[in-house]
């Protein structure tokens, strides 16, 4: 059984291998400037939730408020795709829901530390 902490980066983890499909598939005057910012954002999501993970307690604070930062731009790019009609109103309420609850989880952790 995953520990929460496990969880959040099996979260990332899965939204990043849901995303990259739909990035590559961005047009091309889109593909190396939103989609890579996306893909890049996504990945040091992922990295930082590791880092997160195996930091002693009193430096896993700084580093989740990060996250959380982070996070809060990535739900901008994927807005702006949407806006920008790069994908679907389906894909774009799978997305946000996923971070939505990386999020949730995120700011649970950060509570946890307190």
């Amino acid at each position: 059984m995953q520990t929460p902490k496990e969880s959040i980066v099996a979260q990332a983890y899965d939204l990043l291998k849901m995303a990259i499909p739909v990035l590559n598939g961005f047009p091309r005057n889109y593909k190396f400037t939103l989609g890579d910012r996306l893909q890049n954002h996504l990945t040091d999501l992922l990295e930082s939730y590791i880092e997160a993970v195996y930091l002693p307690a009193a430096e896993k604070r700084p580093v989740l408020k990060d996250v959380n930062l982070r996070l809060e731009k990535i739900r901008y790019l994927f807005r702006l795709g949407y806006d920008l009609g790069l994908y679907n109103s389906t894909k774009y309420q799978a997305f946000a829901q996923r971070i939505d609850e990386i999020g949730r989880m995120t700011g649970g952790w950060i509570k946890s530390l307190a």
